[in-house]
This record gives structure tokens, C-alpha cells and sequence, in this order.
């Protein structure tokens, strides 16, 4: 089945709306004709904030900022995924995406698994872990995955949503700029469509310090969308009959050895 797929490569808004954000990108989505609209990491709240700042801004899913754009995806009639500072009542934070319908009913969560902790940036200081990856979901147009930013360097997460029937993979990110960090990016996404033969995409912040180049990836690892360094709406059409015809030119699937490893 063919489809439309948005992926909305934004800044943070100076004035702090991020809801006006939504509204403009799923009316630029809906005129574009995609069926499926996605938001970045850190779309809801800065992570560059400091703690206390970060804290007090977190809500729970059912909070005013997620009923606000799931509302928005009922009225364009679009499925959507953002992401979420989602309140955690046991501790820190959770960085949260969300998977909602075209009639604004959550379908999925993930809260990401792998925190960003190098020596620049220490992302467990600020949020938990979440405890569990996503089992992808049924749509009407594609089984979706779904992880997060850092995610995208670890292969079992791809192969565990792969081998759950997922047809195309996606991985909000705030890609933090930085020597050879785009070629890393842009290489991941790539593997990660080859070496499990589904689609994938990767949608990065584009303020200050991270990267954009957002992109769209086949089956056989062709690049069918990108965005540069700048704002702006990524479309790529996915036809997700492709699949099949990859997987029975390379039957890596039915080639595993899993009692090897």
C-alpha cells in the first residue's frame, strides 16, 4: 500500500507555542496530502533546560499539551507522532513519543530506552529510562515502529520492531551537531533500512546545535526524502509493497541463525 508520509523538521518556537507549531505543520501535512505527520524529539519542552525548569514542565500524557495535538490530529485527520516531556510521579521525567490516530486516540507510547550520556551531554541528569521497546502498530496504510534519537545507534531495536512486523521505522531525534555526526546519522538510518528491509526515517531538530537533514529511507537503502540544516515539511511517498519484493531478492530473514546468536 502506497502512502504519504510528513515528517516536520522544526525548530522550537521562541514564543514557547509549540501547539501553534503542530496546527501549522498538520495544515502544511493534510495540504500535502500525507496520512502520516511526525514531530521531532524535544518537540513539547526544551532539554536544554535546566532541571527544575524541565521538571516543573513536565505532564502526564492525559495533560493539556497532548489533549491540544491530539485534538489537532482529529481536525486535519491525520496520524501523527510527537514527543513528550511526560511527567514521571516516581522520579525523573520521561522523554516520551506518542502515536496517535486521525481521530485523536493515542494508539501507542514509547519512552525512550538509551539516554544520551557522553562527555558533553548526560541525559539520565534529566530523565528516566524507559523499561520497555515499542510493539510496533497496525495503521491503516503501514505497521509502525517507533524509537528515539540515541535509539537509532542500537541495531536490537530496529531488528526487535522488524521482527514484529514492522514496515517502517520511525526516530524522532534532537541529533546533536558535531564532527562527523551528520555522516554517522545519515549511515545508521541507511543500515538500519538495509539490514532489516523496511523502510525508515529520521526527522532531527534543527535549532541550534543539532543537525536537521532529516531523511527518508527504502528497503534497499535509496534515500526517497531529505531535508537540509533548515526548517521545513519532508514528504516521501512509501509504498510498502516493496517490502515483499526486497525480502524475495534477499531472503535475509530466512537466512538468520538465531540458534547461533
Amino acid at each position: 500500500m502506497a502512502f504519504t508520509l510528513a515528517l516536520a523538521q522544526c525548530t522550537h518556537p521562541a514564543d514557547g507555542d509549540v501547539v501553534s507549531l503542530v496546527r501549522r505543520y498538520a495544515q502544511r501535512a493534510a495540504c500535502a496530502g500525507a496520512q502520516l505527520l511526525v514531530f521531532p524529539e524535544s518537540l513539547m519542552t526544551r532539554y536544554e533546560n535546566d532541571l527544575d525548569a524541565f521538571q516543573a514542565k513536565a505532564e502526564p500524557l492525559d495533560g493539556p499539551f497532548s489533549a491540544a495535538v491530539d485534538a489537532i490530529a482529529a481536525e486535519y485527520g491525520l496520524w501523527m507522532v510527537y514527543t513528550v516531556n511526560e511527567r514521571n510521579d516516581g522520579g525523573l521525567p520521561f522523554n516520551a513519543a506518542v502515536l496517535v490516530d486521525d481521530c485523536g486516540r493515542k494508539q501507542g507510547v514509547y519512552r525512550k530506552t538509551h539516554l544520551f550520556d557522553t562527555d558533553a551531554i548526560r541525559e539520565s541528569d534529566h530523565m528516566a529510562r524507559g523499561s520497555a521497546l515499542f510493539e510496533p502498530v497496525q495503521t491503516p496504510f503501514a505497521k509502525i515502529g517507533l524509537a528515539i534519537c540515541y535509539d537509532l545507534r542500537f541495531p536490537e531495536v530496529a531488528r526487535h520492531e522488524a521482527l514484529a512486523g514492522a514496515q517502517l521505522i520511525l526516530y524522532p531525534a534532537a541529533w546533536v551537531d558535531g564532527p562527523l555526526k551528520v555522516d554517522q546519522w545519515r549511515t545508521l538510518l541507511v543500515a538500519r533500512a538495509i539490514e532489516n528491509e523496511v523502510f525508515v526515517a529520521g526527522l532531527s531538530r534543527v535549532d541550534k546545535g543539532y543537525i536537521g537533514q532529516s531523511a527518508v529511507v527504502d528497503p534497499r537503502g535509496r534515500v526517497i526524502g531529505e531535508g537540509g540544516a533548515s526548517e521545513g515539511l519532508v514528504t516521501a511517498r512509501i509504498d510498502t509493497d516493496e517490502i515483499a519484493a526486497v525480502r524475495a531478492a534477499m531472503p535475509v530473514f530466512d537466512h538468520r541463525r538465531p540458534d547461533l546468536y
